[in-house]
């Protein structure tokens, strides 16, 4: 069973998320893009991290908006494989619709919606482990 306030971790570049979940988990803020994001979950998941959403959760492409939240369960051991094929294949997809067309320079406005939208999927994957 999944301990919600000691093992459950929410690593994002989404400044809202650490404003409103920082006091009830382990928000990690990541200073970079979504790709970004993808590489530092990719790198717990190297240290026995388990993925708890899936990297590319909801219908918001990679290449539309800059923000993303992604909830790992903490833990150090063996590679979980299931965890690390989704994050391999996650990252291959982002690179390639970023390489096939880049994120718009959204407006602050835009911006603000799009934090609003990570974090609306991120209270959804939550919402789920309760």
């Amino acid at each position: 069973m999944i301990n919600l306030t000691k093992n459950i971790q929410i690593i994002t570049n989404n400044v809202r998320v650490c404003e409103s979940f920082n006091e009830n988990f382990n928000v990690i803020y990541v200073d970079g893009g979504y790709l970004d994001v993808l590489y530092a979950v990719r790198d717990r998941i190297h240290i026995g991290s388990i993925l708890i959403s899936h990297p590319l959760m909801g219908s918001i492409k990679p290449n539309e908006t800059p923000f993303r939240s992604v909830v790992i369960e903490e833990k150090n051991g063996p590679v979980d494989y299931q965890s690390l094929a989704i994050i391999e294949s996650s990252i291959e997809s982002c690179k390639k619709l970023l390489k096939d067309r880049s994120t718009p320079d959204w407006t602050e406005k835009v911006l603000e919606d799009f934090r609003f939208l990570d974090i609306r999927l991120l209270e959804s994957a939550l919402g789920s482990l309760m």
